[in-house]
């Protein structure tokens, strides 16, 4: 079986000072078979990491919609923020891309909220049931109870911004090599999951502050 980080990010992200070699160092060390990088609203550094071990990246891309964020696996073609969420899951599914819904209860960072979710709830293949930067466990637990209440495949990520939170919560899954294969490998999918803590977001806020420094945002 695989284990897989399906959540993080590279400095290509506004709020990470990782280097995408630290992150495929750092996924070596922890034995991670396969890392989604999921910058911000950019597919740069998961293709600059795939360049780099093809076998060990899959390229995703967190995308900031007009509710909240969707997260995506198998992306070919960067898809830009600020859509309404039916329109970028359309140009998601036009590529094949598998998709999920990052955090989506979690009340600190704009959740999507059950009306919202239900909305899309057809077009999607999984919501991210566990995040380890989560700052209270009932923002999990409400993601779960809602996959367990609609029959949808949930996905678990550390959402790393920073080496240390880097597979804090990972999946054990059958091989895959596409999103259509994931489709049916995280059916079966055991999480390992553990929350990061307050002081995660202390990396994320000082990558923020030292890009906002030198005049850049990732």
């Amino acid at each position: 079986m695989l284990r897989v980080e399906f959540h993080c990010h590279t400095i290509h992200s506004f709020d990470s000072l990782t280097s995408v070699e630290e992150l495929i160092a750092a996924c070596r060390k922890k034995g991670i078979d396969r890392v989604a990088v999921t910058d911000h609203n950019t597919i740069r550094g998961a293709l600059a990491a795939q360049a780099i071990d093809p076998a060990l990246v899959i390229v995703g891309e967190e995308i900031q919609t007009t509710v909240s964020e969707l997260l995506a696996f198998f992306v070919k073609e960067e898809v830009p923020p600020y859509l309404e969420p039916l329109k970028a899951i359309d140009l998601l599914k036009q590529q094949g891309a598998f998709i999920s819904v990052s955090h989506p209860f979690d009340s600190m960072r704009s959740p999507w909220g059950r009306e919202e979710l239900l909305k899309i709830l057809p077009f999607i293949d999984a919501i991210e049931t566990y995040n380890s930067r989560c700052m209270w466990p009932g923002f999990n637990r409400q993601a779960e109870a809602f996959a367990r209440e609609h029959g949808l495949a949930g996905t678990s990520g550390s959402d790393a911004h920073s080496i240390p939170e880097l597979g804090r919560a990972t999946m054990m899954l059958d091989e895959f090599a596409d999103a259509e294969s994931l489709r049916g490998a995280i059916q079966n999918a055991v999480p390992h999951n553990r929350l990061s803590g307050f002081w995660a977001h202390f990396a994320s806020r000082k990558a923020v502050m030292q890009k906002r420094a030198a005049g850049r945002g990732g």
